[in-house]
C-alpha cells in the first residue's frame, strides 16, 4: 500500500519529496523514522505502533543503544534494527518537547541527522512521521516548517545523495492542513 500522495516536489538532481497519507508501517521505502523520546521507550503513538510491529529485536537493540550511549538528546537520531518490519532499519529521531527552547531548530536537526544516517547506509528511500507534534506539543506550524526545511536543506546540501526519495507520512487532519499551507512558502523557488 503506497498511500495517497498529497504533495510532491522533484528537485533539480532528481530527488523527490512527497507528503503522503498512509500508515508508516506500510510505506514502500527502505527505512522509516520513528518519533522517539530520549530513552527510546516506545510508550504511545507511532513509536508504540512501530515497536509492536517490529517485535523484540528492535526493543533489544534500542536497550543496547541506550546502555552504550545513554539518553539521546533532542535534536539527534540513532539507527536500530527493524526486527520483523520489512525495512532495512528504523531511525529514531528525538524531537524536542514544547518549552525546551529552539524547538524548530532541534526538530530540523533531528530530521537532518536521520536523513544523514540513511545516506551513510546508502538507503535510497525513507519515510518519516509527524515528530514532536503529538504528546511533545510542538505547534503544528513549527513542525510543518521544520519538516519542510529539513528536507529542503538536506537535498540542497546533498544533490548526489544515495537517498533519492523522502516521504512525510501523515494522517488526515490539522497537521497535514498546516503542511499544505507552509508548502508554497518552503518551495517558492
Amino acid at each position: 500500500m503506497s498511500g495517497t500522495v498529497i504533495l510532491k516536489k522533484t528537485f533539480r538532481s532528481g530527488q523527490t519529496f512527497a507528503v503522503v497519507v498512509n500508515d508508516i508501517l506500510y510505506e514502500p521505502v527502505q527505512c522509516i523514522v520513528n518519533a522517539a523520546n530520549g530513552g527510546l521507550a516506545h510508550g504511545g503513538g507511532v513509536a508504540a505502533a512501530i515497536a509492536d510491529a517490529a517485535g523484540s529485536v528492535l526493543l533489544a537493540d534500542c536497550r543496547e543503544i541506550i546502555s552504550q550511549r545513554g539518553r539521546i538528546p533532542s535534536g539527534h537520531a540513532v539507527v536500530s534494527k527493524a526486527g520483523e518490519l520489512p525495512f532495512r532499519g528504523v531511525i529514531h529521531a528525538v524531537g524536542p518537547k514544547m518549552g525546551e527552547g529552539d524547538e524548530e531548530k532541534k526538530l530540523v536537526s533531528a530530521l537532518r541527522e536521520a536523513f544523514d544516517l540513511a545516506e551513510e547506509r546508502r538507503w535510497r528511500s525513507l519515510s518519516f512521521p509527524a515528530v514532536s507534534s503529538g504528546i511533545f506539543l510542538v505547534p503544528a506550524a513549527t513542525c510543518a516548517r521544520a519538516y519542510l526545511r529539513a528536507v529542503k536543506e538536506f537535498f540542497a546540501a546533498n544533490p548526489m545523495s544515495q537517498l533519492r526519495e523522502i516521504r512525510l507520512c501523515l494522517f488526515m487532519g490539522p497537521l497535514l492542513d498546516t503542511v499544505k499551507k507552509e508548502w508554497p512558502k518552503a518551495f517558492a523557488d
